[in-house]
């Protein structure tokens, strides 16, 4: 049996790198071997790709250790133009060698460089088949202000916000602590490019402002400040429909948040205290059906391509989006590939139909 050859691709700049490689560890164990070949890239810290190790242990997300692409001196050489599909590395040593023809990369990149149409722009200069959203939907999906503008435009129910820069703050003052105060408390201040609840902050009173805006400023120069909805989080996964065909919606999951603010990095990725994730969450069939065209709407709105995790509060009137994520998180305990599982499709072979989307 011939097998395609899939460049799994990992690590990289942002502040979401050992996420990303916590994902590639997942990916490394359940990838079908019979049908795909891979080579592991890592891009460091630093934005050196280098060959990694196909060790699944190695990548896993430990909580007093988070893995990371270190440079072992390696460095990957990419086609040299778009008609040819060769992949080289060279080695420390200075030596070169043919890893064979690419058929298709599988960039699982959070945050910027990475998520945000940098590497999918980079591939598509190579005429490289890649997993998931094009440029324009994952730049749109990178940065939330576009989104929710986007999203509204659309007619899907969105968070009211106000996006603010720190020259914004500068220059009038007193206008935006008048356009952010009309929000109400609580608020959530988000940085407008970042993912996995970095940088994010719940604000109770308005004393506690200026250090959440300090928090978010330091992972991006654009901030959101968000209402707070009182209600439920729940989310689904989507994936882009075969030949055409309409989006298809998972079951949805939820978060249940008690002894915590809010869902934050640690709770997400390092197993701390006060939350669970619930799938399949439980709502009537009329509000999962009602979530699922939302859900299918907003991915639309952004792009269509590829996959993403439509993020939801819900009143138990009323659906309001809160992020389209277009390379959610991915390990074999994320939600997006819970909420497929739940659904009757299993971790390998979702990880099988990304592939075939993108071949």
């Amino acid at each position: 049996m011939t097998q395609a050859a899939v460049v799994l691709l990992f690590g990289g700049r942002s502040s979401e790198h050992s996420i990303s490689s916590a994902t590639a560890g997942g990916v490394l164990r359940a990838i079908d071997r019979d049908h795909y070949r891979v080579i592991p890239v890592g891009i460091t810290r630093d934005g050196a790709f280098v060959l990694e190790d196909d060790e699944p242990d190695k990548f896993a997300l430990n909580p007093e250790h988070l893995p990371e692409v270190v440079d072992n001196g390696t460095r990957i050489l990419w086609p040299e133009s778009a008609r040819s599909r060769e992949l080289r590395v060279r080695r420390a040593d200075g030596s070169v060698e043919s890893l064979g023809e690419i058929d298709v990369v599988f960039p699982i990149l959070h945050g910027r460089f990475g998520e945000d149409g940098t590497v999918q722009g980079f591939l598509e200069l190579l005429d490289l088949p890649y997993v998931g959203a094009g440029l324009l939907m994952s730049a749109i999906g990178m940065d939330k202000h576009t989104t929710k503008s986007i999203l509204q435009a659309a007619g899907v129910p969105v968070v009211p916000w106000v996006t603010v820069t720190r020259s914004d703050l500068e220059r009038s003052a007193d206008l935006w602590q008048r356009r952010i105060r009309a929000l109400g408390l609580p608020v959530f201040v988000k940085p407008a490019r970042a993912g996995s609840s970095v940088g994010v902050s719940k604000v109770s009173e308005w004393d506690e402002l200026d250090a959440a805006l300090e928090t978010a400023f330091a992972e991006d120069g654009s901030v959101l400040i968000e209402q707070a909805i009182v209600g439920r989080e729940v989310e689904c996964g989507v994936l882009q429909g075969r030949e055409g065909e309409v989006p298809r919606v998972s079951v949805a999951g939820e978060i249940v948040v008690s002894g915590r603010d809010f869902y934050d990095f640690e709770a997400k990725y390092l197993g701390a205290d006060g939350v669970d994730l619930v799938c399949p969450a439980d709502l009537a069939d009329g509000e999962l059906r009602e979530m699922q065209r939302i859900a299918a709407r907003a991915f639309e709105a952004v792009g269509g391509q590829g996959l993403s995790r439509v993020d939801f509060f819900y009143t138990g009137t009323e659906f309001f989006v809160n992020e389209v994520n277009t390379m959610p998180g991915f390990t074999p305990i994320s939600m997006f590939p819970t909420c497929w599982i739940a659904s009757g499709m299993s971790y390998p072979e979702l990880i099988t139909e990304l592939i075939e989307l993108a071949r």
